[in-house]
């Protein structure tokens, strides 16, 4: 398996006589299983269940959440996956140690037994659901799903934190799954960010089933771990000083870059999926030549746990521009739709810095801005959520837990209808 990578300039061409101009570079990677195929995954799972069963679970939503970590249990291959489960109230415990799943039906009845009492120290389950990650890492994909339902009461979010950026060093990835209304969004997405995950929002509990799957579903086409963004920018072109790399498909996550010893900036991707990500990075390009100049290369440093090899490193792809005096702007319709998803995550971002003053009026305005710009990307279904959240702004509501949960996601991804 090897890295698909396909560079892409919101505008190809550059102005000879300009001394400074700005493009937007969207870099699109994924794992390449290089068939038309459907994709086989061939690498074990190795996965980690961290369950909150705090006292507020009690009844229909800790049986759903049953319910839907049995059903993952059916899709692991027997003989060859991993599972561990760890569960936490206001303490920790490991249910189900690491193992290769050869009893199912006996995970299952474990799992079954669980019931609800106590309250939440999210940052313990994730402690031992690191633990229990690492003991099956090795030539695997190891992913957790942390679920809970509530803040981190008996904890420190901080310590969540660092263990998330414990866990992406030791090439273990964090997904978050945030359960009802009281959750705490900032940590979780924080959580999910740093642990090269994804954020989920089960609303209802009847939607917990649905969701385990559709982030199972999703992990289960990672074919490379560990994967860096490695690039070198030619002379006369620089990054943008404030936030020059974002993610922005599947969802968006402002991304940090760092300088490694040769030079070269590096961004880590972590997993990488059959499905494509998007990197976008803002550039500044001083005055070039007339013709075909090279502005940048690209190459992806990464791990193939199928063969058990680490420290791979992609072909080197050049990102070229061409200059002319006779300039006409070539404008590329999918760089701009990933320039707007990446002005829709900020917009809204804003939005949320400006209610928390207690500009309200400054909230609603910046919500509007962001549904006109989910508009704009055809994505309708965040247009509607962004618009009415700034509609009950305006007509002097509150806005809901929901309503801003609902908000902060759309703001990330398309909506999963």
């Amino acid at each position: 398996m090897k890295v698909f990578i396909q560079p892409a300039l919101n505008d190809a061409n550059l102005d000879a006589t300009q001394t400074n101009s700005q493009r937007q570079l969207a870099i699109a990677i994924a794992a390449d299983t290089q068939t038309d195929f459907e994709f086989d995954r061939s690498v074990p799972l190795n996965l980690c269940l961290i369950l909150d069963h705090s006292g507020s679970m009690k009844g229909h939503p800790l049986e759903t959440v049953k319910q839907a970590a049995n059903g993952l249990v059916d899709r692991l291959t027997p003989g060859v996956d991993r599972l561990s489960v760890v569960v936490f109230d206001h303490r920790a415990k490991v249910l189900v140690p690491s193992q290769i799943v050869d009893d199912p039906e006996s995970i299952k009845r474990q799992i079954k037994r669980l019931s609800a009492a106590g309250g939440t120290a999210i940052d313990e389950g994730m402690r031992l659901g690191i633990e229990e990650l690492a003991k099956g890492k090795k030539e695997s994909i190891s992913q957790a799903f942390l679920l809970t339902d509530g803040e981190n009461e008996h904890g420190d979010n901080q310590r969540c934190l660092k263990f998330a950026e414990l866990a992406a060093s030791y090439n273990l990835t964090l997904n978050t799954l945030g359960f009802g209304d009281h959750w705490n969004q900032d940590i979780l997405e924080q959580i999910a960010d740093a642990g090269g995950g994804t954020l989920s929002y089960i609303e209802q509990p009847e939607q917990a089933v649905d969701e385990f799957s559709r982030l199972f579903n999703r992990i289960s086409t990672v074919g490379l771990t560990n994967a860096y963004l490695l690039f070198s920018l030619m002379p006369k072109v620089r990054l943008a000083e404030l936030k020059p790399i974002a993610q922005v498909a599947p969802d968006t996550i402002e991304l940090p870059v760092q300088q490694e010893a040769d030079g070269r900036f590096a961004v880590r991707l972590g997993d990488l999926m059959k499905v494509q990500r998007v990197i976008l990075t803002n550039l500044y390009i001083g005055q070039l030549p007339e013709g075909r100049s090279a502005i940048a290369q690209l190459q992806v440093r990464y791990d193939d746990p199928g063969m058990n090899r680490t420290g791979l490193l992609s072909e080197t792809i050049p990102v070229v521009i061409n200059v002319t005096r006779a300039y006409q702007p070539a404008i590329n319709s999918q760089v701009q739709t990933h320039i707007l998803a990446l002005a829709k995550y900020r917009q809204t971002q804003l939005a949320e810095t400006k209610l928390q003053q207690g500009d309200r009026a400054g909230a609603a305005t910046m919500l509007q801005t962001a549904a006109k710009t989910a508009l704009q990307m055809g994505d309708k279904g965040a247009a509607t959520v962004l618009q009415t959240s700034a509609t009950r702004l305006q007509a002097g509501e509150e806005l809901s837990q929901s309503d801003r949960k609902k908000t902060r996601i759309v703001s990330k991804t398309i909506l999963q209808e």
